[in-house]
């Protein structure tokens, strides 16, 4: 395990060590202890303090990577700007959790179960990558390429989430076995707007926009051809958490349930 107290330290180590980076390491040491993380090198950032900001940019709201679900949720920033994430950060595990989780973390880790991630698929967030060679930035939904698989290179990091401005009424639902420790069975977030924004968690190895679903209903408003057109636009899996027909069944209601709670 190597150690970074600055972004460029951290860089020049992902660029000659391509190591793996750390910082909460709520997910990472759970597949450690299952013996499921392939990986062997590892380079600590949680000392990276100018990872840890949030703030406004121009119009754009700017959560620094290593952003806890503690800050956020103590955030009047993001309380005002995208309070969906506020709620799916109070319902990520218990107080120990959000106070070492990271925002970058639950994007790097890349589950398709990850709280916070249907929030930032619908607010149309860009994720920030920084290497020793440059910056480039690119939007969450193009961000996943399959199953925990992403476009990031090794020697690059993930510095900030830019979130531009949401207009519209928000809106975040989690269903689990409990309200929060638990590890989500459909997790949606969705923005109310002329052109409706909608993401779900856990119906596809990544989180995904529903954009057919959210095409029917910027036209026609008619929730039941929504839902219709929901159905066939995803396609959850059995596992040991949940089945398909129980995924199906409840993305549409909450599909339901945000178009009438926000109507």
């Amino acid at each position: 395990m190597r150690s970074a107290t600055s972004l460029d330290d951290a860089l020049r180590i992902l660029r000659d060590e391509r190591r793996t980076p750390v910082a909460g390491a709520t997910d990472l040491y759970v597949a450690l202890n299952f013996g499921t993380l392939e990986q062997k090198r590892f380079l600590d950032i949680w000392a990276v303090e100018e990872l840890r900001g949030i703030s406004e940019r121009g119009d754009m709201l700017v959560l620094g990577a290593l952003a806890t679900y503690t800050s956020l949720i103590r955030s009047p920033l993001v309380a005002r700007r995208l309070p969906m994430l506020v709620e799916a950060a109070r319902q990520v595990g218990g107080v120990q959790i959000q106070n070492r989780g990271t925002v970058g973390g639950n994007i790097a880790n890349g589950s398709p179960a990850g709280d916070s991630l249907p929030v930032l698929a619908a607010a149309d967030a860009v994720v920030v990558l920084r290497s020793v060679d440059g910056e480039r930035r690119v939007l969450l939904t193009q961000y996943y390429t399959g199953y925990r698989a992403t476009v990031m290179r090794p020697d690059e990091l993930i510095v900030a989430i830019e979130v531009p401005p949401v207009e519209g009424k928000q809106w975040f639902r989690k269903v689990g076995t409990r309200a929060a420790q638990a590890i989500s069975k459909i997790v949606m977030a969705g923005v109310r707007s002329s052109h409706p924004r909608i993401a779900f968690g856990s119906v596809a190895p990544t989180v995904v926009r529903v954009s057919r679903t959210e095409r029917v209903l910027a036209s026609t408003g008619d929730i039941d051809e929504g839902a219709g057109v929901l159905a066939e636009e995803i396609a959850p899996i059995d596992d040991i958490r949940s089945t398909a027909e129980y995924r199906l069944r409840v993305a549409t209601n909450l599909l339901r349930r945000f178009w009438a709670e926000t109507s």
